[in-house]
């Protein structure tokens, strides 16, 4: 059997890797999300493929947004750079004349992170990616959710705060306006000298207190979400991924939000075991496992 190419496109990053059938990663390359347009993104996501597919027998993707019939549809286009509806498969089999499998990249985390719990009690357990934006991948009777319209997941996009900015999507007040790293820069936009996602991280860690209160804000959103969604679903594990959510610090600071909501919301949270790689590995999964 040969190897997958598997491709993890991100509102910061676009990331490939050669994937063989024991799930082991090969050849991992990343660039920076090119935020200028279709054309550029088209440019480069075609240059890292040609970069990648020698060795590769398939290609499995995961993406942000919402994949519907072969297009990337953003449901806050401000992440990947005013990108709203993308012909992702046919870019892809254009440069590659190889098949493909789309997935979201959330959804495709949530595949791999369930696979490598340590448990086997396990159900049904929620995967949260506080990156650029904030997403979700739900499984529920130890089955990946998908929806008939690939929105199952955008947990990001439910409410976390009525009198909330104004979300990508065009709600008030959504997760992702608030838990984000965009939102957590955003909030420093009137500081004397206003700064990245990671710079209030690194501020907040020298004890910088409107840092600190800033992913405090971001970190009890994200409680708030997992106890909403247990409620709901009966979730029994949480796992946390992305750029922010794997930030030092950031997992404490949920569980510190979780005591102040009642037991039965306290939901176990974990680190992603894969990491960074989580969305690359879960879409060769997913395509190799023939759920495609």
């Amino acid at each position: 059997m040969g190897k997958c190419l598997a491709v993890d496109i991100g509102g910061s990053k676009i990331a490939s890797a050669l994937v063989d059938k024991e799930g082991q990663l090969s050849d991992r390359r990343q660039i920076i999300t090119p935020h200028s347009g279709a054309a550029a993104f088209a440019s480069s996501l075609q240059q890292l493929l040609r970069d990648s597919l020698p060795g590769a027998t398939s290609i499995a993707v995961a993406s942000t947004g919402i994949i519907r019939q072969g297009r990337l549809v953003a449901l806050n286009p401000a992440n990947l750079g005013g990108i709203a509806n993308f012909p992702l498969a046919a870019t892809i089999e254009r440069v590659s004349k190889l098949p493909c499998t789309l997935l979201n990249d959330a959804q495709a985390a949530a595949w791999a992170e369930y696979q490598a719990l340590q448990t086997c009690d396990v159900d049904n357990m929620l995967f949260i990616t506080v990156s650029t934006g904030v997403g979700g991948g739900i499984i529920l009777n130890r089955a990946l959710q998908t929806g008939n319209n690939g929105l199952s997941g955008h947990i990001g996009h439910m409410l976390a705060d009525l009198q909330g900015p104004l979300c990508g999507c065009g709600r008030y007040g959504c997760v992702e306006s608030i838990a984000s790293g965009t939102a957590i820069a955003a909030a420093t936009r009137q500081w004397p000298v206003p700064l990245t996602a990671a710079g209030v991280f690194a501020q907040a860690s020298a004890q910088h207190q409107p840092a600190s209160a800033i992913i405090d804000r971001s970190a009890s959103a994200i409680a708030r979400l997992i106890a909403d969604l247990t409620m709901a679903l009966d979730i029994q594990r949480v796992v946390i991924g992305g750029s922010v959510g794997l930030a030092p610090g950031y997992l404490a600071r949920i569980s510190a939000a979780q005591q102040h909501l009642p037991a039965i919301c306290r939901t176990p949270v974990q680190p992603a075991f894969h990491r960074q790689d989580s969305g690359l590995l879960g879409a060769a999964l997913w395509a190799t496992q023939g759920f495609c």
